[in-house]
């Protein structure tokens, strides 16, 4: 059955500027574009969006879909605004979970307090003497009470694990923040999830995400919630016709790579399809364990943190290409960006992939050079400027903001640049992202003009990172990110032409339909 979709703006993004009166779909492909006297009698049904602005379906390009569900269903710490509040909340919390059970929390981040506090383990212990492990924001770093490191073993004779730090008091106490690396020693004993709790997690971030517009996502889940079985499942029991349409690209972590490879592991394809293999370089910026070829500007002597050798990093890059595949490699920092490039360089992608970066955080213009001359794509993470700024010019100092979240200027030199939000890490809201991309600086903050204004994007670049470029990111620029002529039938709908409302009411956007495959997957009210 051939439905024409009509009665609004369809935003092609073919060219800038271009737009189409009504839309052929045919068993969820696009069959024409054309006025709507064009097609009328070609159509056997007919949907009318009522005046709305009809753009290709939009898609996060780096986050951690069933991570964002678990964060939906967990006690979520990222409004926390000051270690008081955190430890408030979690008491609570604590009060609710069984004897003999764990106490969760994720998502805060010390510096959204004014006092910038990390809370110490005498007040962890004060919460609960219930095990208890609470994740950062960025995932690069936890705390955890004593309960906990009893059970994980760690005491003052405990050594840094490598790519790992144990923080510690001047007497060399361990204080409950284990950063990189270090983590793995708790989480390594907390219960992994049930497959039937995963499978709920990603039903309830499908169903979030589409709300917000998105129809698809890449996303890093292989490798983490026990066996990859149990995500992998998920994406089987949850996608597909008659479940859930929603379109996810599958990063496989390093750690079940080969694994899935020797178990032919089966990805339910079209809806889950198997991406590069995925690894991560260094730590975070916020936590101050990226890793920078220069001291911290705020905390002289450190440079951050290598979570792999470079001989283990070699070793990640050579395992990929025994299997013929491209790596998707977390680098914030300069030193981890320039050890990505080395082995890129070394170790070329295979014929018709491209290797991925991740974040490019901080970069150099000697980097960028070479960056130029290899097979590579780069996920940005817009959103990253806002909630940022202003502690990264104070770790970075101002020599090194010239290539520091510089989207623009990577734009700029040919570079196919997707657009993530590493949710949970930050919010997965593609209109956040698009306004944060060219207003350098979220909705709320007095900055004048922005944070580094001179690599504010464009409106129109800033949502081809959600959709054409999204889809060049895959090379599957034939099929997805337009709305053209063969191209899916994924369409984000919304009430406002992004283009030309004024800058603030990007965020305000509303999502009136999310349609993937021609069927809609969210309808407003």
């Amino acid at each position: 059955m051939k439905t024409l979709w009509h009665g609004g703006t369809f935003v092609t993004m073919k060219a800038k500027g271009e737009t189409a009166e009504a839309v052929l779909v045919e068993d969820g492909r696009i069959v024409a574009t054309g006025t709507f006297e064009e097609l009328k009698d070609r159509s056997d049904d007919q949907t009318d969006v009522e005046g709305a602005f009809v753009y290709p379906g939009f898609v996060d390009t780096h986050m951690h879909i069933i991570g964002h569900g678990q964060q939906l269903l967990s006690n979520n710490l990222s409004a926390v605004r000051s270690s008081g509040e955190l430890l408030r909340i979690m008491k609570e919390a604590a009060d609710r979970v069984p004897d003999g059970e764990w106490v969760l929390g994720e998502g805060w981040d010390e510096n959204l307090f004014p006092d910038k506090h990390v809370p110490t383990l005498a007040e962890l212990d004060s919460v609960t003497d219930k095990p208890m492990m609470l994740k950062r924001t960025c995932r690069h770093m936890l705390l955890a009470n004593s309960a906990a490191l009893r059970l994980a073993g760690v005491t003052n004779d405990t050594p840094d694990p490598d790519g790992g730090v144990i923080v510690r008091d001047r007497e060399g106490n361990p204080t409950g923040f284990l950063k990189e690396d270090a983590q793995d020693l708790v989480e390594a004993i907390v219960p992994a999830p049930s497959a039937e709790s995963v499978q709920r997690a990603l039903e309830t971030a499908v169903d979030d995400l589409a709300s917000m517009g998105l129809t698809g996502c890449h996303t890093d889940d292989l490798g983490y919630f026990g066996r990859y079985q149990n995500p992998l499942k998920a994406f089987h029991e949850v996608l597909g016709e008659g479940k859930r349409k929603f379109r996810a690209h599958l990063l496989r972590r390093s750690t079940v790579f080969e694994e899935m490879i020797a178990d032919g592991a089966e990805y339910n394809e079209p809806w889950a399809e198997p991406g590069a293999m995925k690894f991560f370089i260094d730590g975070a910026l916020g936590g101050k364990t990226a890793a920078l070829s220069g001291d911290y500007s705020d905390d002289p002597g450190n440079r951050g943190t290598f979570v792999v050798t470079p001989d283990e990093a070699e070793e990640l890059v050579l395992r990929a290409r025994r299997h013929g595949e491209a790596i998707a490699v977390h680098v914030i920092g300069d030193a981890a960006a320039e050890l990505a490039i080395d082995l890129i360089e070394k170790h070329p992608c295979p014929a018709g992939k491209r290797d991925r970066l991740i974040h490019v955080c901080v970069l150099r213009e000697d980097l960028v050079e070479r960056m130029e001359k290899l097979p590579i794509i780069l996920d940005l993470q817009p959103v990253f400027v806002g909630s940022d700024f202003p502690w990264a010019e104070d770790r970075l100092g101002p020599d090194r903001l010239d290539w520091a979240y510089a989207w623009k200027k990577l734009m700029d030199r040919g570079f196919i640049c997707g657009g993530g939000s590493d949710s949970p890490v930050d919010s997965a809201d593609p209109f956040l992202g698009i306004y944060t991309a060219v207003a350098r600086k979220m909705p709320d903050d007095p900055k004048e003009g922005g944070y580094l204004p001179e690599e504010k994007l464009t409106r129109y670049d800033a949502i081809r990172l959600y959709t054409s470029e999204a889809a060049r990111v895959l090379g599957q620029e034939d099929r997805r990110g337009m709305i053209a002529p063969g191209h899916f039938a994924d369409f984000t709908i919304i009430d406002r032409d992004l283009e030309r409302v004024p800058e603030a009411e990007i965020v305000g956007t509303d999502v009136l339909m999310t349609v993937v495959d021609g069927d809609v997957q969210f309808k407003k009210g």
